[in-house]
């Protein structure tokens, strides 16, 4: 299947990172190239848009569409940024851009194991390489199981789900995605499956566990933010409400200036705030763009400028 990338919030997000024809800007999350594809497009010489995934179909992918273009893609994920920058002999850049969470490709090639729309090998891997969503189902104990269904996931019924996935195993391994699918609807109420699929909480945080995304965000944000020039945006498109929780707490870090007790006189911390918000409050899907894509229902762009110290 051809790796399509529709982009979210693509105005909102080229005017979020004021994008200069000699500029040099980061995807992180290069995918399909969408953002990409329109970012390098208004790069002339001196400009260079460097595109970071992880999933080696993104990689070749996005290469192949930037073709012409200056550009060029790194399969490296985007916690290793300095790396991949280094690497290419760039001290840093002008802006930065994180579209997070699982492609619209992901979702739909059924081998890939992400959805529970289709029976396939249950897998998850981002990356393609390391432990799957069948590792996780058929060792992490039932403990595990319910904490990452509960705080990955926020699902209500954590605990009888992961019960019944650890009984279903030592039946037989739960290797397909539509095993699990069964596992996950036959442990929720009838009542609660009425309105939504109960299997999309789960599915969600089963994979957000396989492929570490809350630790890999920490660790991408404070690399892409050490990356950036003064004056330069880092841009965040997130569609979880725990990653977006993530990316609102770190910007206001970088923004609060003096920790002084407010009982002191003055400031003898002499801390100041090493970034702006470019927004104050997230951006959102206008109705064009929520008619024409189902994915930008949940997505929040949230942009901070580096301080020009």
């Amino acid at each position: 299947m051809e790796f399509v990338h529709v982009p979210v919030l693509l105005q909102e997000t080229l005017e979020s990172l004021a994008v200069r024809p000699d500029g040099i800007y980061v995807d992180g999350t290069v995918g399909g190239a969408g953002h990409s594809y329109e970012i390098a497009s208004r790069l002339t010489q001196g400009g260079q848009l460097i595109g970071l995934d992880r999933d080696p179909d993104a990689v070749k992918a996005a290469t192949d569409r930037l073709q012409g273009l200056p550009a060029k893609v790194v399969h490296c994920n985007y916690s290793q940024m300095r790396k991949a920058l280094d690497d290419l002999g760039i001290t840093a850049v002008d802006g930065i851009l994180m579209d997070l969470g699982v492609s619209s490709h992901q979702l739909d090639e059924a081998d890939r194991g992400f959805s529970y729309h289709a029976d396939a090998p249950l897998d998850m891997r981002m990356s393609q390489t390391g432990v799957s969503a069948q590792d996780v189902v058929n060792t992490w104990s039932e403990g595990e199981l319910t904490r990452i269904l509960r705080d990955y996931g926020e699902e209500k019924f954590a605990g009888r789900i992961a019960a019944n996935i650890v009984r279903a195993r030592e039946t037989e391994p739960i290797v397909r995605t539509g095993q699990l699918a069964d596992i996950i609807r036959d442990s929720v109420p009838q009542k609660f499956r009425r309105d939504k699929n109960p299997c999309k909480k789960s599915f969600q945080a089963i994979r957000i566990a396989v492929n570490d995304e809350f630790g890999h965000l920490r660790e991408g944000l404070e690399a892409a933010f050490a990356c950036l020039k003064p004056g330069g945006r880092l841009a965040v498109i997130t569609f979880h409400s725990l990653e977006d929780r993530i990316v609102k707490q770190q910007f206001a870090k970088w923004c609060s200036g003096c920790t002084c007790p407010p009982d002191f006189p003055q400031c003898v911390c002499g801390k100041k705030p090493e970034g702006s918000l470019v927004v104050r409050k997230p951006v959102t899907a206008g109705e064009e763009e929520l008619s024409q894509n189902h994915r930008s229902r949940s997505a929040k762009l949230r942009v901070i400028e580096r301080s020009r110290l």
